[in-house]
């Protein structure tokens, strides 16, 4: 069961072969015993979980079962879950319990689904490795000695692991496609929008998006139909007519045109992740694709305009957070000021507080012309290259992270080289484009993800794109040594 497609387990489900407190049981029982090394998991509640299980059972006898009814996933520690521990992966929140749904929460338990638990991830999402998070770092399960990626870390990681079917994770600037990439997952960041942000909690409000991980395209199109869908209580949600992301699957790929950007192929590239990506697209066209070569001329900038956005909008975000209604507070104070002082410097880590402090720098009075403006202008050209780049292709395709899986600590001490680690993904959050990573294959042993771009609300193409990938492949079928 713990390989099973979410589509096995529904048939297995509904053939009564077994039951969701079973299943459920089954994969506490695999994180009882694993989860102490791997780290992916934050706070569990059987009791919790199984009482979900017991009340999809009850909906499977009863005929009314969905796709996803009864079927256990983990859930990224950034959304609040009404009763649960949500932490956001710091110590500011360590003892926060939410007293609500998050909308993504809210959309898998009115489809039945059981609630696992909650992952580890980088502290307020601020991070490629989750090694910044206060309960510790998570192990990759393809080597214990290297990263996951991050943020969605311990989601990649559950999953890959087999300590959960399925898991939710948010993407800020590439973090479900690099954590996905590097634990040969399949992973989709959906056009922003897409999915409600209502009570996932916020780093960059006009990056951040939430999306599914899984072992296929398939499986994330079986999420996709219960997670997107637009929300009144999200100013960013769009209004459109629900779709099947499921509907396209199965369509032949012959007369896809393929779009190569002649950047991501370019110095920063790891030899053997370029084999295993071009490898894949020569694979794409015995299906019957087309290829071309594309610009993103302005991709290099992707990177600093991140560093100048996503910080400003952290530094707002995070200013809630200062021990006055909710989360830590500094137990030894003089006044209000020395109060707030304190608490956030007890905390908040070192990745978050040099990122409040960047995104205020650049908001202050004199410098938010030079930095922040310039930076949203130079979005725009991003977006525009992108634009362009779709006038000759369907789709883009290229590497989703420079590298495989790097060694824990070998980045930690040099923050501009972690921050290289999302070279390939950042621009498409800028756009707000939707993008996915789907396994293509290892280089030294360890996975290597294949990114694939699309334009905007193509998600269903998209999907068809990976899971006729993955008729011919069975490189997402791969399960890490020593996790049976």
């Amino acid at each position: 069961m713990i390989n099973a497609s979410l589509k096995e387990l529904a048939t297995a489900l509904g053939a009564k072969q077994i039951s969701s407190v079973e299943l459920t049981q089954l994969f506490l029982d695999r994180i009882n015993r694993l989860n102490p090394e791997i780290n992916a998991y934050i706070t569990l509640d059987a009791d919790r979980s199984l009482a979900q299980a017991a009340a999809a059972d009850a909906l499977i006898a009863q005929g009314k079962a969905g796709p996803l009814t009864g079927i256990p996933f983990a859930q990224k520690d950034i959304f609040c879950a009404q009763g649960w521990r949500t932490t956001c992966g710091s110590k500011m929140l360590e003892n926060f319990v939410a007293p609500y749904d998050a909308h993504i929460i809210s959309q898998f338990d009115n489809a039945g689904a059981v609630n696992l638990g909650k992952t580890n991830m980088d502290e307020f999402a601020m991070g490629s490795s989750n090694e910044t998070s206060y309960f510790g770092k998570v192990q990759n399960p393809w080597d214990r000695a290297r990263v996951p990626g991050g943020s969605s870390g311990g989601s990649a990681a559950a999953v890959a692991a087999r300590l959960a079917p399925a898991a939710t994770g948010t993407d800020t600037g590439g973090s479900i496609r690099q954590p996905a990439s590097l634990c040969g997952l399949s992973g989709l960041k959906p056009t922003y929008g897409v999915c409600s942000r209502y009570g996932m909690i916020a780093f960059a409000s006009s990056l951040d998006q939430a999306g599914p991980m899984a072992k296929s395209a398939e499986d994330l199109a079986l999420m996709m139909n219960v997670m997107a869908g637009f929300d009144t209580r999200d100013s960013t949600s769009l209004q459109r007519d629900t779709e099947d992301y499921t509907r396209d699957l199965n369509q032949p790929l012959k007369g896809l045109r393929i779009g190569l950007p002649r950047e991501y192929f370019a110095d920063g590239l790891d030899a053997g992740v370029a084999k295993v990506v071009l490898d894949a697209i020569e694979q794409y066209r015995k299906l019957g694709a087309e290829t071309v070569e594309v610009s993103l001329p302005n991709t290099q900038l992707s990177i600093p305009v991140y560093y100048v956005l996503a910080p400003a909008e952290a530094s707002s975000n995070l200013s809630r957070y200062d021990g006055v209604r909710y989360g830590h507070r500094a137990a030894e104070y003089t006044d209000l000021m020395d109060m707030y002082c304190k608490t956030r410097a007890e905390g908040f880590g070192a990745e978050v507080k040099r990122r409040i402090m960047v995104g205020t720098y650049v908001l202050s009075a004199g410098y938010y012309d030079a930095y922040y403006l310039k930076a949203q202008q130079l979005r725009r050209l991003i977006a525009q290259d992108f634009e362009q780049a779709f006038k000759q292709c369907d789709v883009i395709m290229g590497p989703a992270a420079p590298g495989t899986a790097f060694k824990t600590g070998e980045k930690t001490n040099d923050p501009v080289a972690m921050y290289l680690e999302d070279l390939y993904t950042i621009a498409v959050n800028l756009a707000g484009l939707p993008g996915m990573s789907v396994p293509a294959g290892f280089s030294n042993g360890l996975p290597v993800g294949l990114q694939i771009i699309g334009n905007y609300f193509s998600e269903a193409r998209m999907l068809n794109i990976g899971h006729q990938y993955q008729q011919v492949t069975d490189w997402h079928k791969q399960m890490p040594q020593g996790i049976e």
